[in-house]
């Protein structure tokens, strides 16, 4: 059974204020994604992944020994964050490096840890 969701039945109070506050989100499409990102960095793995990435470009198994992990789990993660856009790599000879794709990825991270310091 699907059930609809309640609207509020009461008056609106400010009808301008609610019509130039709707107006101003994001799409539908683009709140979505935001969500999907926050899922996959929600993982403490993934996240630990992009905080030590944060501080530096990893080799995959140096990013499995400071995360403590098997390079195969690393890599498996690894192909999720890539695919979300939150980290990227360069190849070097046969090692692979990655690194957060983009300052604001590190920004959200960093902005998150001194949110829950405060």
């Amino acid at each position: 059974m699907v059930m609809k969701a309640e609207v509020c039945k009461t008056t609106i109070i400010n009808r301008e204020q609610v019509e130039r506050i709707k107006a101003s989100l994001p799409s539908k499409q683009d709140v979505s994604s935001l969500s999907e990102i926050f899922k996959v960095i929600s993982d403490p793995t993934r996240l630990q992944m992009a905080l030590a990435l944060s501080v530096q470009e990893l080799c995959v198994c140096d990013l499995a020994a400071i995360v403590n992990l098997s390079v195969s789990a690393i890599s498996h993660q690894l192909r999720l964050l890539k695919s979300m856009k939150i980290v990227t790599n360069r190849k070097q000879g046969k090692m692979v490096f990655y690194k957060l794709d983009d300052q604001h990825i590190e920004n959200l991270i960093k902005e998150s840890l001194v949110h829950i310091k405060e």
